[in-house]
């Protein structure tokens, strides 16, 4: 990254990368967040995937002014949350109800703003359907004690997903992180009021089917972000990703609307508002 990288980035308004990992990025916490802001990139959310890391992200949050977090155990993370624990029903309920506290209890913290990631990744075969299923559920109600959005993870999922939140009863406040879902998902996701965020995969040339999920979601229901350090969006693909580069994953969704960028930077800056509280 240089400063003409930044410079072509620069967004004509604020906005925010609504997830990433700062806790793997190769940068330290206060270069990303310099980055991210020199282009209008002006908060960004740092997401736990297990307990470590949702103890790091809520950390982080509570001493960076412009970085918040949201915590949970990732679906491919639940068998190994419980390891070590007695390998009985009785031992294996103690610990997963131990390992749920821990993440309400942190989600108690000011600058925690999700329960997140978690929900259903069907395409890694690390855990099964219905282990995945239980931890989501339980997640759901957690979120809905605590008042906070839902940031959910769905990988090859869709379906179960939806059903699940159906059944269980969502919270008021549900993020799909990293939208893979296709324009008919995204009308049902908009019917129920989901929150869509795009990653910076709506960019690639192969993302065809994905831009015209983006096309049909309303523009109040869309947030931007980049998973960094996944995803990398165009003119850097193939490099690590970072929080300022949300910028082109915002530019690229613009133009997929039809909308001008800095409208697009207010709409998402009033939704991340709206889903993720006052700032």
């Amino acid at each position: 990254m240089t400063p003409q990288d930044l410079a072509d980035a620069a967004l004509p308004g604020e906005a925010l990368d609504s997830h990433c990992h700062l806790d793997i990025m190769k940068v330290p916490v206060e270069q990303a967040v310099a980055d991210a802001r020199a282009v209008g990139i002006r908060r960004v959310v740092t997401i736990g995937t297990d307990l470590p890391s949702s103890r790091w992200a809520a950390d982080c949050a509570s001493v960076h002014p412009d970085v918040y977090a949201a915590v949970a155990i990732h679906p491919t993370e639940v068998e190994d949350a419980t390891a070590g624990a007695e390998e009985t029903a009785a031992g294996k309920a103690a610990a997963t109800d131990a390992v749920l506290a821990e993440i309400e209890a942190l989600a108690a913290a000011p600058k925690v703003r999700a329960i997140g990631e978690t929900g259903l990744d069907y395409y890694w075969d690390r855990t099964t359907p219905a282990l995945q299923q239980d931890w989501f559920r339980a997640h759901i109600e957690i979120a809905k004690r605590t008042g906070k959005a839902l940031m959910i993870h769905d990988r090859d999922a869709h379906q179960d997903v939806l059903r699940i939140l159906a059944e269980q009863g969502a919270p008021e406040k549900v993020i799909f992180h990293c939208f893979s879902g296709d324009e008919r998902m995204a009308r049902q996701c908009a019917e129920a009021g989901y929150v869509m965020s795009f990653a910076g995969n709506v960019t690639f040339n192969s993302a065809q089917p994905l831009r015209a999920a983006a096309a049909a979601a309303p523009a109040g229901l869309l947030l931007v972000e980049t998973d960094a350090p996944f995803l990398t969006p165009v003119p850097h693909r193939g490099k690590p990703n970072a929080p300022w580069l949300a910028a082109h994953t915002l530019r690229k969704l613009a133009e997929v609307k039809g909308m001008d960028t800095a409208e697009l930077c207010a709409e998402v800056t009033r939704t991340a508002e709206r889903v993720f509280g006052p700032w």
